[in-house]
């Protein structure tokens, strides 16, 4: 690419600091050989079509959920993940040094784990100070002696990575607890490849399929001896954790369960999942739980967030933990000035690859050091506690320097000095051009039978502005994906997709309790929101775009569906209130836009919207991509409504009718493509729960109470409108709707998916199907509740509903709707006592 082509494919603002190595150019400003062939594409496409691109990867990102949670950020929750275009590209040659300096501190790492819970020559040799490891909070005493089958103890592992004024890359810091970045790093992957096909395939890029594959054997290999066939989990803080998206992604690509604390329980040494089948054991958990949090029994008693007695079940060896508790302490940075000797202790040879250079503050002259040069050094702790962060001091007063002399002076073994240095810079899209910007790679490794199998490439993340030094996920950083060139054409992986679970199906299939209960209510609340936006639309159809305000029986049908409004939606008082006769049935539209647009507001669209997504995400792993994608769409959607709906009620018919089409779009997906497993079971379950309720709701306020004969013909026709069975009933019946027949199609006809019998008709071949520890032969608690609603409906004479009594109510209607609503409520509260119960094992309905 010739130099007058660079300045074409680059923006003026592209600034190239002499002091600073830049990835893609060199000091004259040359394009280096392997960034040539992706910035010569980049410059074809062009800065409009590479805009089209970007902006066509974060939909990708958005739809597919990919989020970064912030904590105390009230913007923060989900935050979409942000993906640079510009990917980080590493020459084969490179790669190469950095892959053998990551291997071999992989295996020194592991060498220290096992010294450190196990002999511990290193402090008896002085290789390690004592201060250094027993004042750092990682270092678990109760883990003493615990160790994982094989040689192998650190079995995931993963680096920091940022090139130094040596142009040669450094390791800034180590992760071993729990390593987060690898999903993140593949899902930008998949994205790159969506969006830049041509490009990624002709630029020789290594796969990471890979590894992934390594991963999964590398967990079966750790399982007790006596695991035939492993049962592995991912064990998950839960939805509010910042990277929670990653280990959902990782379980649903892994094949693996997704579970929390409270779906795991400890039973004599064994670890068992409390599963919808019963207890079901568990080998390995593949944790993203910190260490301190895994045993409030051995560890931090007051943790929410892990399993009583896993210490002592993975003490005995009937479970292992990848990684192990207690593998926090390598992340001391305070350990990186003392690797170079352990490593000629244990390997006989000099690091690899150089750690960026570390003073611990517990040894007297470099305690004099750090103080003498605190302005030109970072400070870190040891160990970080939450909102702790690095400290550099060029960015401090002359009395902030003082605070933290005399903070050291105080405790010097807890704390570190670091070299400040301005790492090398990447390109970045800004607008229409390019700006370098700094970045740091993290690069990961996974134990498998002889040594370590490392990611080619990895999470690279750089800095939202030109000159920030702090890059973090926290602080709005950029990920890219990362681009390691192959010297050679490489052959396809044997296998690039998600790879399945092994072990039967019983295991493959097993559902917590806690994910169960999620789903169940991701069906309740897609149906409520459904019947809601239904109910809605008909009414502002009547109300706004069909009036007719000047018929008698005009007023009195109006507010008969505004009554069925408040008592679908459960939004009492609503139209129900003491002043509905002179005030909101005579001016509904502030009632109805708050049911609309107020996502407080329980029973209100937006709200049910709402618990639809917040269940939905916490069995993200559960999902498709599409189906992922059209919840996305729906919470989207819900947004314009409430953005459409400040300028008045005439605007939101349109958008009404999208989100019906997205609900059912939603109901189709998961009819159509989910597995008929339990958790197919427990959504429609849910979705059928919900409607006969709402359905039951509709019709006791509708017409347990008469109208005169004009409205309640105006009323039926709106509601067979709002049900989708207006054809129909005209199809069947050919005559103006009669209230007879409305209730005949409405609630007795077998064949209608909208009608009530065919929702009790599908209860009850649910609850046929619900698990069971034992059959008795006796019907569960669930089968006789469905059995007499069913029983209710068969016995129904609807010319009996049709009977007004002295009282002037329908009486036998609305009682027997009444029980059968009963019976419909209790199925709920006896689901959750028996299936949903996350303290303790689910309980059987036999």
């Amino acid at each position: 690419m010739s130099q007058l082509l660079l300045e074409e494919a680059l923006s003026p603002g592209y600034r190239l600091n002499p002091s600073v190595y830049d990835e893609m150019l060199d000091k004259s400003g040359r394009v280096r050989p392997h960034w040539r062939h992706l910035m010569e594409a980049l410059q074809q496409l062009g800065p409009e079509e590479l805009a089209h691109r970007y902006r066509e990867a974060l939909r990708l990102l958005r739809e597919n959920g990919v989020t970064y949670n912030v904590y105390g950020d009230p913007d923060g929750l989900n935050r979409p993940w942000q993906l640079d275009p510009v990917p980080f590209v590493v020459s084969g040659n490179e790669w190469f040094d950095i892959e053998a300096g990551l291997l071999q501190r992989a295996e020194l790492l592991n060498l220290v784990l096992a010294d450190l819970y196990g002999p511990r020559t290193l402090i008896k040799k002085n290789l390690l100070p004592l201060e250094l490891i027993y004042n750092h909070g990682g270092f678990l005493r109760a883990c003493d002696q615990v160790r994982l089958p094989g040689e192998q103890q650190l079995v995931l592992y993963a680096a920091d990575l940022a090139r130094g004024p040596d142009n040669k890359m450094w390791v800034l810091g180590d992760r071993t607890q729990a390593p987060s970045g690898a999903g993140y790093a593949l899902e930008n992957r998949l994205a790159m490849s969506r969006v830049l096909p041509s490009l990624f395939r002709d630029a020789q890029v290594h796969r990471l399929a890979r590894f992934f594959q390594a991963l999964r054997a590398g967990l079966n290999a750790i399982a007790p001896q006596t695991a035939h066939t492993p049962m592995v989990v991912v064990l998950t803080p839960g939805p509010l954790n910042e990277t929670f998206f990653e280990h959902a992604y990782l379980a649903s690509y892994l094949g693996y369960p997704l579970v929390q604390g409270d779906d795991l329980t400890v039973r004599d040494g064994y670890v068992w999942l409390k599963s919808l089948t019963g207890l079901q054991r568990v080998d390995v958990i593949l944790r993203r739980v910190d260490d301190n949090y895994c045993d409030p029994l051995e560890l931090r008693e007051d943790s929410r967030l892990g399993v009583p007695g896993l210490l002592e079940a993975a003490r005995r060896g009937n479970v292992a933990i990848a990684n192990p508790l207690g593998s926090g302490i390598l992340e001391n940075p305070g350990l990186l000035a003392f690797l170079p000797g352990i490593a000629q202790h244990f390997l006989g040879q000099p690091l690899k690859l150089n750690s960026i250079a570390t003073w611990w503050c517990g040894q007297a002259g470099e305690l004099s050091y750090v103080l003498a040069n605190l302005k030109r050094l970072v400070i870190k702790p040891i160990y970080r506690q939450p909102g702790e962060h690095a400290v550099f001091g060029h960015q401090l007063s002359k009395s902030q320097l003082e605070v933290w002399r005399e903070r050291i002076r105080a405790r010097p073994a807890f704390y570190v000095a670091q070299e400040y240095e301005s790492f090398s810079t990447v390109p970045s899209m800004v607008g229409d051009g390019f700006e370098p910007r700094q970045a740091l790679l993290r690069c990961f490794a996974v134990a498998r039978a002889g040594g370590y199998a490392l990611m080619p490439g990895g999470l690279t993340r750089s800095a939202p502005n030109y000159g920030d030094v702090y890059i973090t996920n926290q602080l709005g950083s950029i990920s890219k994906d990362t681009w390691v060139i192959a010297t050679e054409p490489q052959s396809p992986p044997a296998s690039a997709g998600p790879v399945s679970a092994g072990g039967p199906p019983g295991l493959r299939n097993a559902l917590p309790s806690r994910a169960a209960d999620n789903i169940f209510w991701v069906g309740r609340n897609a149906e409520r929101a459904e019947g809601c936006v239904r109910l809605l639309r008909a009414t502002l159809k009547r109300l706004v775009i069909n009036p007719d305000s000047d018929h008698p029986d005009y007023p009195p049908s109006l507010h008969r569906l505004l009554h069925c409004v408040t008592s679908l939606t459960g939004s009492y008082p609503g139209f129900f209130g003491k002043k509905a006769d002179d005030k909101l049935l005579r001016a509904p539209e502030p009632e109805l836009l708050a049911l609309m647009q107020d996502d407080t507001r329980p029973g209100s669209l937006p709200n049910s919207v709402r618990g639809l997504q917040q269940a939905g995400y916490a069995v993200r792993d559960l999902w498709s991509s599409d189906t992922w994608r059209v919840i996305d769409e729906i919470g989207e959607q819900i947004a314009d409504t409430k953005r459409a709906g400040k300028t008045g009620l005439w605007t939101m018919q349109e958008h009404l009718d999208q989100l019906v089409t997205s609900l059912s779009a939603f109901s189709g997906l998961v009819m159509e493509s989910m597995t008929r497993g339990n958790g197919w079971l427990f959504l429609d379950i849910g979705r059928r729960l919900e409607r006969g309720l709402q359905l039951i709701s509709v019709l006791r306020t509708g017409f347990a109470e008469p109208l005169p004969e004009g409205a309640e013909t105006r009323l039926i026709e709106t509601l067979l409108e709002c049900s989708d069975n207006l054809i129909c009933y005209r199809q069947h019946y050919r005559s103006n709707p009669e209230l007879a027949s409305f209730l005949e199609l409405l609630v007795l006809d077998p064949n209608n998916p909208r009608s009530l019998a065919y929702q009790i008709a599908r209860l009850q071949e649910h609850a046929d199907k619900l698990p069971r520890e034992t059959e008795t032969g006796r019907l569960g608690p669930a089968q006789r509740l469905m059995l007499e609603a069913n029983c209710i409906l068969n016995l129904t004479d609807i010319d009996t509903w049709l009977v007004v009594e002295k009282s002037g109510v329908r009486e036998t209607l609305d009682q027997q709707l009444s029980r059968i609503y009963a019976l419909l409520a209790a199925l709920s509260d006896t689901l959750t006592a028996g299936y949903f119960r996350h303290g303790d094992t689910p309980q059987s309905l036999s």
